[in-house]
């Protein structure tokens, strides 16, 4: 085994959350070494070259206004005009009507309230039972998560039509999984902060690149700052040497360092954590709190039409199985002979899992032809299933108090990820904010290196 040279910083795993705190400290001067066991970076957020399709793939990642930090890391990466923005979300149902929210000339929280008056999706008791919920998350969302959505939902009196045309789109798209699974602090940070803080919070932003070439700006800017970017390098041992520091082992290699930010997901932490615990007893403990965290499932059918069938960018579909289409080559500008690459998104879908490729093909080009018909016409090229099992975690009632803090009972040892304590569900987000926070509890200033909140504007400023 190979010894390299001693770092100040060793940060294991280059998903967003490894990437964001190897960027952070190195531009505080540290001297960082960052390991990815695979052999491209982003962890969850990556795209690949489908050997069969010839074609580069993803599953969709989008973002908000109100993600700050993951914006501020895109603005120093430059890459910022890499997002597609949109003011306007359009709600699709199976009859083709539409229904269009955008903010309007009204102050927050009420930019929307015009746009949301003329949906047909909804009849007024519908709007009625919404309007009041919301209202509810007008000054932010409860402290505590041990309510569950679905609780809240029936204890607030919502229509059922209000709950299948727009609580359930907005919080399964957003939290990936089922009201019993999602605690209703994170579905009312979503709606406070994407429907009522300002028109800016919510606005869209889709990036318009496959996502490691959407990513590659940020390893970039890492390598600008000196970092040592290794893939194919995974962790595989790590321990505390009798000077205080830490040795990693990874890919044949030992790496000395005077810190260890473990930016990996929370079954490759658990383990090398556990490997760190004396007793039975204390890595039983352990693995108890570990056990709290249920990895969500995402199904993403990927579709190449030889024409536009859509004439939308991204639509939410209601009433079916599919929660998002997102029409790639509009998105990323592709010249009209290249044809149409179509994403349709499947959230919280673990009867997929069970299922082949073909059922789910033949399930989601049906439903999907019911909103767009032209589709019937129009010549499919080839066709893609993209099924990611550890996609994201469940914000269940009750997990904040599994969500581990950035630093640990070991000196020097840290872990990061979006399913750390951030007071963001599992998102880019979550993990920028993740990798920040622990690059600042590495320097002994947990705020550090983090970017300021969006401000509320308009009558949200009193609240």
């Amino acid at each position: 085994m190979s010894q390299a040279a001693h770092r100040d910083v060793i940060v294991a795993g280059a998903g967003v959350a490894g990437l964001s705190a190897a960027v952070a400290l190195a531009q505080a001067g540290a001297c960082v070494t960052l390991l990815e066991r695979r052999p491209y970076i982003g962890g969850r957020a990556y795209s690949y070259e489908h050997p069969a399709l010839e074609e580069t793939i993803d599953s969709q990642h989008v973002v908000l206004g109100c993600c700050t930090n993951i914006l501020d890391l895109a603005r120093q990466a430059g890459m910022a005009d890499t997002i597609r923005w949109y003011d306007e979300l359009v709600f699709l149902e199976p009859n083709g009507r539409r229904s269009l929210l955008r903010p309007g000339s009204l102050p927050a929280p009420s930019h929307q309230t015009m746009s949301f008056l003329r949906a047909p999706m909804l009849n007024l008791a519908d709007k009625a039972a919404i309007a009041s919920g919301l209202l509810r998350f007008l000054r932010g969302y409860p402290a505590d998560d041990s309510e569950s959505f679905a609780s809240w939902l029936k204890r607030t009196g919502q229509t059922e039509r209000a709950i299948r045309h727009f609580w359930e789109p907005v919080v399964v798209g957003a939290l990936n999984d089922s009201f019993e699974r999602c605690s209703v602090k994170y579905a009312g940070k979503v709606f406070h902060e994407s429907f009522l803080r300002s028109p800016e919070a919510g606005r869209l932003g889709v990036p318009a690149a496959p996502l490691t070439e959407f990513f590659a700006p940020i390893v970039s800017l890492a390598e600008r700052h000196s970092v040592d970017v290794r893939v194919k390098t995974g962790v595989e041992a790590l321990q505390r040497t009798a000077d205080g520091r830490w040795s990693v082992q990874a890919a044949g290699t030992a790496f000395s360092a005077d810190s260890v930010v473990l930016a990996t997901d929370f079954k490759q932490t658990r383990s090398l954590l556990s490997s760190l615990e004396s007793s039975e007893e204390e890595r039983a403990r352990m693995a108890a709190g570990f056990d709290q965290f249920v990895p969500a499932p995402i199904t993403t059918i990927h579709l190449w039409y030889d024409r536009d069938v859509t004439g939308l960018d991204h639509a939410v579909l209601l009433d079916t199985r599919i929660q998002w289409v997102f029409v790639k080559s509009r998105i990323r500008r592709w010249p009209v002979e290249r044809g149409c690459y179509l994403e349709l998104v499947i959230s919280a879908s673990w009867p997929e899992l069970e299922m082949g490729r073909e059922e789910i093909l033949a399930s989601a080009i049906a439903e999907f032809e019911t909103f767009f018909p032209a589709a019937r016409e129009a010549k499919l090229v080839k066709t893609g299933v993209l099924k990611e099992a550890r996609a994201t975690f469940s914000v269940t009632p009750g997990l904040d108090r599994y969500r581990p803090q950035q630093t640990t009972r070991w000196p020097g040892l840290f872990v990061a990820g979006d399913w750390t304590a951030t007071e963001w569900p599992s998102t880019m987000e979550g993990a920028v904010r993740s990798g920040r926070l622990a690059a600042g509890a590495v320097v002994g200033d947990r705020l550090r290196f983090m970017a300021p909140e969006l401000p509320a504007t308009g009558l949200m400023k009193l609240f």
